[in-house]
């Protein structure tokens, strides 16, 4: 059963940074694509970053510049350093593996404001 945990979410002011973490259990993800999406309030969920099993990385248009997505095969972890944070990313962001099927963590919040 593969599992994915989902962490380092908070409250930050417009211009700071936060690392998100998702763990993953259940599977070797060193193979594996995974990736962020996020969701805000009344909006549908959209993608952010995406890395695939030889670390190319891939970003939405909205985040590129700012935002980096890295995994640590060791600790089975993949990560989104998220920089110059804006309003407009406050949304509940969710990370994911695919495999032969599509595995979703349970989100952790981001809010950006002042």
């Amino acid at each position: 059963q593969v599992q994915l945990v989902e962490s380092g979410g908070g409250l930050v002011q417009p211009g700071g940074s936060l690392r998100l973490s998702c763990a993953a259990s259940g599977t070797d993800f060193r193979a594996y694509v995974m990736g962020w999406h996020r969701q805000a309030p009344g909006k549908q969920r959209e993608f952010v970053a995406v890395i695939n099993g030889a670390s190319s990385t891939n970003y939405a248009d909205s985040v590129k510049g700012r935002f980096a997505i890295s995994r640590d095969g060791a600790k089975n972890t993949v990560y989104l350093q998220m920089n110059l944070l804006e309003p407009e990313d406050t949304a509940i962001y969710y990370c994911y593996i695919y495999t032969s099927v599509r595995y979703w963590g349970q989100g952790t919040q981001v809010t950006v404001s002042s």
